[in-house]
């Protein structure tokens, strides 16, 4: 029996095309939890920037967020794990070298090292994001760990990088950008531990995603459901693919399941 869903962000739960989730996710979501069911965010977004799943968010029972490096249920922290100094120095580095911006994430606030038009191109026009504030610099996260580092670069600049951070792991979901949290922090791995603290079976979880960094939780979920719009190697993990999210995939996963 299925007693919690947890669901990605972008892509899954809010529409690239609209920004907003589609209603008849918002009604399959409501008519589960209305029988008793649990809801959870799965993210790969800092919680400062969980700004777009107002039509639910009354009835959200935890988060899973930077990918997994910080998972809460109400006032409890259930785990944070942040990235080594020594790992960030090596980013950052990095980026003054080769003229890329990055994303620094504390626990609560979030600077954007190195700045780059692309940010904007990506974060604000295609995602949405408009509540981060560029003219923040790094001191602002003094005393603050750092849980993740969004750097802008494509996949062979992640491959020569990569090696000398050697406490870290990437996952891509998007060609411009990749998400960088600490070796074995990984939304997998929250679900395990949301799931002990919340007294659920993992076979009592459904997950579902589209990109790169839901790939853990999809199979370590009882039932992992890609979206329709999820890349190939997205569905060969997962249990189910159902349809596009603009097609009502969150709806028909739940009426297939028979969820709701």
């Amino acid at each position: 029996m299925i007693r919690a869903a947890f669901f990605d962000i972008d892509g899954t739960l809010v529409s690239f095309k609209t920004h907003k989730i589609p209603q008849s996710a918002v009604d399959a979501i409501r008519a589960f939890h209305d029988r008793g069911g649990r809801v959870y965010i799965s993210t790969g977004r800092p919680i400062a920037i969980v700004t777009n799943i107002g039509q639910i968010s009354d009835i959200v029972d935890g988060y899973i967020t930077f990918n997994g490096a910080y998972t809460f249920v109400g006032n409890d922290d259930i785990n944070i794990d942040a990235i080594p100094d020594s790992d960030v120095q090596v980013m950052l580095k990095d980026a003054d070298v080769n003229g890329y911006p990055v994303i620094v994430c504390g626990k609560r606030d979030l600077v954007v090292y190195n700045y780059h038009e692309i940010f904007d191109e990506v974060f604000v026009d295609e995602l949405g994001v408009t509540n981060i504030d560029i003219n923040k610099r790094i001191s602002a996260l003094q005393g603050q760990p750092i849980l993740q580092l969004t750097p802008f670069f494509r996949l062979d600049a992640e491959k020569e990088v990569m090696p000398r951070m050697p406490h870290c792991i990437s996952a891509r979901w998007n060609p411009q950008f990749t998400d960088i949290t600490r070796l074995g922090a990984d939304k997998g791995n929250a679900l395990r531990m949301l799931a002990a603290h919340e007294g659920l079976d993992i076979s009592e979880c459904i997950a579902f995603g589209d990109g790169g960094n839901d790939i853990s939780i999809l199979r370590a979920a009882g039932i992992g459901v890609a979206m329709g719009n999820a890349a190939d190697g997205v569905k060969a993990s997962a249990d189910y693919v159902t349809t596009h999210i603009d097609d009502d995939g969150i709806a028909n996963a739940f009426r297939h399941f028979e969820l709701i």
